[in-house]
């Protein structure tokens, strides 16, 4: 047979590329000479850890037998912690945010997040919005104000620009302009209402393609990467009035809103193309309205818990199964609740429920109790979520059936407000960590709260808010009790405790070298926490952000 002249030079001059490229698919790393927190029963500090296969191989030094592709890393005595582990954010309301998204979580000025949309609007071509959406308040800024008009108009003047919180928003010139010239009212300083802000909203997602959404999407993940965060448990969204099939499912509009039945597309597209670098892990909302619970029943019979590969899983139900927003302290509470964690539970799922109150964590104890009683929980791992007040009893109720409880500083963006005088704000971080209940941490960030772990963890370390307030005072806990809080003691939320959140032989390659000694107060004030970053992010064996050389 002859093989046609073009066919030949091509694949001959393929062959040096593939040559060059042998290793390029290899997931083999070894790290030396650094302080390597290991997170591990003994808490071990090592100098060496090698991954084979994006598996930890050999953790501490050794003569072992290396794949000829390992990459060796002379660490210099960085310190290095396991991949951080977020328990509960809306990880898929950022990769879903329409234009090119600025994270402007970590400004603390109004003129600082203007640089920020300065900067990102030098590589947005012509005619494109820039948009910040969430993970901010007016509290964030020392100013205590939304920007103006004429201020998003310095700062960017030749594209489009909204701007939003949850509720209102702002936009510029060039916003205003296409915003009315569709029927969506802005005042003249270019502020937009509740209303007018989540038709906006709704406009600029209609105008996004799945291409979009992947961009959005891949820029939401780098941004995760470079502070560590390996590991992202998704919680969803609210149910946006105008999504089909929705039967008599609650509806919300807004920034924490979307269709549930496409609102993952972006997400599923990085992951069957291979880019997915940070592992996302999702709960399904449901928030059926009566007692037939019809989306909640044809999600538990048609979709396999835990399905899914090591990037991208299915992992469990929450933070909703039913409407929530009753009056808890008045003794109203969804009536479809208890049949709807029966239901869960019998179809052996993980749960995670949202509380804002003492009475909300009171009933959801209550509640799983009943189930327990029906359906042991202890295997199945439920968790109660945010949890900024709680009772000894109730502590002592769910540690006895096996129910774990996700904290999640919101209050640092939020503020101490509604908090009774003379008492912490809460998550209650130390009085939980002594009473042994199983306990972690992370964010609820997507449209309150901040993504950044670091400014998390500022908060569980100080009990200071954005604001510089102690709100959470007899509250915090050590360094180490935090960060073990995001990384060690989180895998159990999701069944993959095993798998993620310490340095250990056979779990997920998943570690981060940091840009200071976050353990050493000397080196890194309370203060300094906040401007932690990694240097080098690795997931299973894999360099997805940062470089030493």
């Amino acid at each position: 047979m002859r093989i046609p002249v073009l066919m030949l030079l091509v694949a001959m001059a393929a062959l040096p590329a593939a040559a060059q490229d042998a290793c390029s698919w290899s997931r083999d790393l070894r790290l030396v000479n650094g302080k390597i927190h290991t997170f591990d029963a003994q808490d071990r500090v090592v100098s060496q850890v090698t991954i084979q296969e994006g598996r930890i191989a050999y953790v501490g030094p050794g003569n072992h037998k290396l794949n000829p592709c390992t990459k060796t890393i002379d660490l210099h005595g960085r310190v290095v912690v396991p991949g951080l582990i977020d328990d509960h954010n809306h990880f898929v309301l950022f990769s879903h945010r329409p234009g090119y998204d600025v994270m402007v979580e970590t400004a603390t000025s109004i003129p600082q997040a203007m640089a920020m949309l300065a900067q990102r609007a030098k590589t947005v071509p012509a005619g494109a919005w820039v948009t910040a959406i969430g993970d901010w308040t007016p509290r964030l800024f020392k100013e205590n104000r939304m920007p103006t008009l004429a201020e998003l108009d310095a700062a960017v003047p030749d594209h489009p620009v909204f701007f939003a919180t949850f509720g209102p928003a702002v936009t510029n010139s060039l916003g205003k302009k296409f915003l009315e010239s569709n029927g969506i009212a802005v005042s003249e300083t270019g502020a937009l209402a509740g209303p007018a802000a989540n038709a906006a909203l709704e406009l600029l997602r209609k105008m996004q393609t799945l291409d979009d959404n992947i961009r959005s999407a891949e820029y939401a993940q780098s941004y995760a990467l470079q502070y560590g965060l390996t590991t992202s448990v998704d919680m969803g969204v609210f149910a946006d009035p105008g999504s089909p099939d929705l039967q008599d499912d609650f509806t919300f509009p807004g920034i924490a809103s979307g269709d549930p039945w496409t609102v993952y597309e972006q997400i599923l597209a990085l992951d069957q193309q291979h880019k997915l670098n940070e592992r996302v892990r999702l709960f399904q909302i449901s928030m059926d309205k009566t007692l037939a619970l019809p989306l909640l029943t044809e999600r538990l019979l048609n979709v396999f818990p835990d399905f899914g590969d090591n990037m991208l899983r299915v992992s469990g139900i929450g933070e909703f199964a039913s409407p929530w927003f009753s009056n808890f302290a008045g003794g109203q509470h969804p009536e479809n609740y208890e049949a709807a964690l029966q239901l869960v539970a019998k179809h052996g799922w993980t749960y995670q429920q949202h509380t804002l109150s003492l009475a909300e964590v009171q009933f959801t104890a209550q509640t799983y109790g009943k189930v327990n009683a029906v359906t042991p929980i202890a295997g199945l791992h439920w968790s109660i979520a945010h949890v900024p007040a709680i009772d000894p009893q109730t502590v002592q109720a769910m540690k006895a059936i096996g129910v774990g409880l996700a904290l999640h500083g919101w209050k640092y963006l939020q503020g101490g407000q509604g908090t009774p005088a003379g008492q912490p704000a809460g998550p209650p971080y130390r009085t939980l960590l002594a009473s042994g209940i199983h306990v972690g941490a992370g964010s609820d960030a997507g449209d309150i709260s901040i993504l950044d772990p670091w400014y998390e963890i500022y908060y569980m370390v100080t009990g200071k808010d954005c604001t510089g307030a102690l709100i959470n005072d007899r509250e915090q806990v050590t360094r180490e009790q935090a960060l073990r809080m995001y990384t060690a003691d989180n895998g159990w939320f999701f069944h993959e405790e095993n798998e993620l959140g310490s340095i250990e032989a056979g779990k997920l390659g998943d570690l981060v070298v940091l840009n200071d000694d976050y353990f050493d107060p000397q080196k890194v004030s309370d203060e300094g926490i906040k401007q932690i970053k990694s240097v080098l992010t690795v997931v299973g064996g894999r360099i997805v952000s940062g470089d030493l050389h």
